[in-house]
């Protein structure tokens, strides 16, 4: 199984927080946010990690350095396009099952378990809960999902998918050929999870939802997102590290 770790992002929402580093350096507990995340990817065995950097690229070349099992892709227009737009530079990498991660966001080991499960084409973790505007939200209809995005309206949204994805290896030519599509029609604002929209309209996998019941999960984006993962921090998360 492989991984790849959107980890582009210059995090300036974050303020003087980052100390000029990039956003994923940004540390709770003595650990940079993406060390949870290499720490969690080597507990449960995934053979390949790829990262794909842009602001200040250099810091993960040094971070990476002694891990064999790391390879990292350059971004060179991670200013001009959104996450679609790095998980499209690094898709060719790709050739076997593999975990869809940002680089600060942070989850429990009990949510992982359920990615590296991987008991559908797709599994795609969901916090079910009252959403708001910013929250990517997800909508089903007899079971079956039909929507993601940031853009539906929040009294739709039945939960939030968290920024974690795991792919059967089967899905790899469909999602790469959406996200080719949408570079092509020049969707440099869009998120990841437009392609995953694109399968859901076009294509015939088991997309399932799992939920998160109320396991620790945290996408870091603001201060007060920070500062409620330093309060909230787990255990289970930072017992990696032992």
């Amino acid at each position: 199984m492989q991984a790849i770790i959107m980890a582009a992002g210059k995090g300036s929402r974050l303020g003087d927080l980052t100390g000029g580093k990039p956003k994923s350096f940004v540390e709770i507990q003595g650990k940079k946010l993406i060390e949870y995340n290499l720490k969690l990817l080597e507990k449960y065995h995934i053979d390949e990690i790829i990262i794909v950097t842009g602001y200040q690229s250099e810091a993960f070349e040094a971070l990476s350095a002694d891990r064999k099992n790391v390879r990292l892709v350059f971004n060179p227009f991670y200013e001009m396009v959104n996450v679609l737009g790095s998980f499209y530079m690094g898709m060719e990498m790709l050739h076997d099952d593999f975990i869809y991660l940002h680089a600060d966001t942070l989850c429990e080991p009990i949510i992982f378990e359920k990615l590296v499960r991987l008991d559908a084409d797709i599994v795609l973790p969901v916090d079910y809960k009252i959403c708001d505007d910013e929250a990517m939200k997800i909508r089903s209809e007899n079971g079956k999902i039909v929507q993601i995005t940031k853009q539906m309206p929040s009294d739709e949204g039945e939960g939030e998918f968290i920024g974690m994805a795991a792919f059967r290896k089967e899905v790899l030519p469909a999602l790469k050929e959406a996200a080719k599509q949408l570079m092509k029609e020049k969707a440099f604002s869009v998120y990841f999870e437009s392609a995953i929209q694109r399968l859901i309209e076009e294509e015939d996998f088991c997309i399932k939802t799992v939920p998160t019941e109320g396991a620790f999960w945290a996408e870091i984006d603001f201060i007060e997102d920070y500062n409620k993962a330093k309060a909230q921090m787990p255990k289970s998360l930072t017992e990696i590290f032992i």
